[in-house]
């Protein structure tokens, strides 16, 4: 595998935590010069935003949590050298329903259908560290 097929997955992660972080950017300051929200009543982190600041909000600080997993995963493998086929798709697919996810958060916020995505992608994820551990403790190529 290229290293460009193996890290095309996590440019794609990365462009959508950049692209979540500049809306919420932008939706705050909108929110603040607008008057709708007073500093103040933000300063020391309380959630008084607006709802759609929020909803953005919370969609930028997930792709900040579980996804870190799979940032770290994918420089191992490219380390380790077994970022293999295998990996690129399953790490498409992780990619996938994190747009997936990040597009209902910011859209209707179904919670469940919200949550069977992410629990979609869980799984997926923890089938690639349990590829990956299997492959480095029996030394598998």
């Amino acid at each position: 595998m290229s290293i460009q097929t193996v890290l095309f997955p996590l440019f794609v992660e990365v462009v959508l935590t950049f692209v979540l972080g500049l809306w919420l950017s932008a939706l705050r300051v909108d929110a603040i010069r607008s008057g709708r929200v007073h500093p103040r009543d933000i300063a020391l982190g309380e959630p008084n935003w607006p709802t759609r600041v929020l909803q953005v909000g919370n969609a930028y600080h997930n792709e900040l949590e579980l996804p870190l997993l799979f940032y770290v995963l994918t420089i191992l493998s490219i380390i380790t050298r077994h970022a293999d086929l295998l990996f690129v798709l399953l790490a498409w697919v992780f990619v996938v329903l994190r747009l997936a996810r990040a597009y209902i958060h910011v859209t209707d916020n179904n919670v469940p259908r919200r949550g069977m995505v992410f629990l979609a992608g869980a799984i997926v994820l923890a089938v690639m560290w349990a590829v990956f551990i299997v492959r480095i403790l029996l030394g598998l190529p």
